[in-house]
């Protein structure tokens, strides 16, 4: 029997022991966020059923009801069913390994002169596929608790880190010129970015990035079906596990292998994937077809604007309203619903410009940076 053991160790070394000693074992890891209040991390145990839990002080537990894993698996990443409950993301040593040898080949990444920089929570696939590529290829590697800037400024000047992940709100805390490589993900990047820097697309399901600045990494396959971005690579899920889907598993990919990621894209005519947003994020405005990401990316660029979200809202008229929500850069002199429906219309169609405007002094988002749109509804 190999045994599912939760590993609720904050972010750092001992974490990273604790989950080497859980693979040597031949066992396999649930990491739980350590911040997660006590009954988000009890449905959490009860949707996946861990045999055991290692709790923050390193001490295991036994737990009741457990279900053992398969041979090979290695890791159940939390992430979210299609009803808001939880469920588990399998992979196997062979996915993970793979994820690692096709993303440090997009960075190229050299074992013995670079060193990883990990400052994002490994509850999640971001931080977590930063420390499991560092150990696939032996490459050096330090763990932060979290993202401090002093701290992570300090771990590549003094400490020759050279390589890291960052959400674009960590990226404009840092000088991203003392590293050799920023993976940029987990929100919509900015409008310009360092040159040392490449932005990721991937998820949960497929261990991490499968493409770097819209190009598909080794031994990866995409394709658009219908709008919806497909995505075929020995990095993918084995199965899912608890939450909406019963606790042995189901597998999403069909039967050649293609994981439909409920993404909206489209290939470019160099061959890069552009990607929408998800495909319930679609604004249907006046019959016309809205994607929030590309209206949000130009009203980034205008000086008055440090923030935005784009989302759609009902309205009898029009179907929905383009909606903008936006934090100022300057509180006391806020942009206009003139000002921002003019800096659209000069670069995407007229019917892409916010009907509406609303000035707020943050945005909802997720540890990773995402902007919780369902919050701002």
């Amino acid at each position: 029997m190999h045994d599912l053991i939760a590993l609720a160790r904050p972010a750092g070394p001992a974490f990273v022991d604790d989950m080497r000693r859980i693979w040597d074992a031949g066992d396999a890891f649930l990491p739980i966020d350590p911040r997660l209040p006590r009954p988000a991390v009890e449905r959490l145990l009860d949707a996946i059923r861990p045999t055991a839990v290692i709790d923050v002080d390193g001490d295991r537990h036994t737990r009741a009801r457990g279900v053992p894993v398969q041979p090979g698996d290695a890791v159940v990443i939390p992430t979210s069913g299609s009803t808001g409950h939880p469920k588990g993301v399998v992979h196997t040593h062979a996915s993970v390994a793979a994820s690692a040898r096709a993303t440090s080949a997009g960075l190229g990444v050299d074992p013995a002169s670079d060193r990883w920089l990990c400052c994002l929570p490994l509850s999640h696939v971001a931080g977590l596929s930063v420390v499991t590529r560092a150990l696939a290829l032996g490459t050096p590697l330090e763990v932060l608790p979290a993202f401090d800037a002093e701290i992570v400024m300090a771990a590549a000047r003094e400490r020759g880190a050279t390589l890291t992940t960052l959400v674009p709100t960590a990226l404009a805390r840092v000088d991203p010129a003392v590293f050799r490589r920023i993976v940029v993900g987990g929100a919509a990047p900015p409008a310009v970015l360092p040159p040392n820097a490449v932005v990721s697309y991937g998820m949960t399901e497929t261990g991490s990035a499968f493409t770097y600045d819209g190009r598909p990494l080794d031994r990866v396959e995409v394709r658009v079906v219908d709008g919806e971005i497909h995505v075929r690579g020995p990095m993918l899920l084995r199965v899912y596990r608890g939450g909406d889907h019963p606790i042995e598993g189901t597998d999403p990919k069909d039967a050649e292998g293609w994981f439909a990621t409920n993404d909206a894209g489209s290939i470019a005519a160099d061959g890069r994937l552009e990607v929408h947003g998800r495909r319930g994020e679609l604004i249907i405005t006046g019959g016309e077809n809205v994607w929030p990401t590309a209206v949000e990316r130009v009203v980034a660029t205008h000086p008055a604007v440090a923030e935005v979200a784009v989302i759609g809202r009902d309205d009898p008229s029009w179907g929905q309203q383009v909606v903008a929500l936006v934090v100022p850069t300057d509180a006391d002199a806020p942009p206009t619903l003139a000002m921002v429906r003019a800096h659209v219309k000069a670069e995407l169609p007229a019917f892409a410009a916010p009907h509406t405007l609303e000035i707020v002094r943050t945005l909802p988002r997720t540890l990773l940076g995402k902007v919780e749109r369902h919050a701002l509804h």
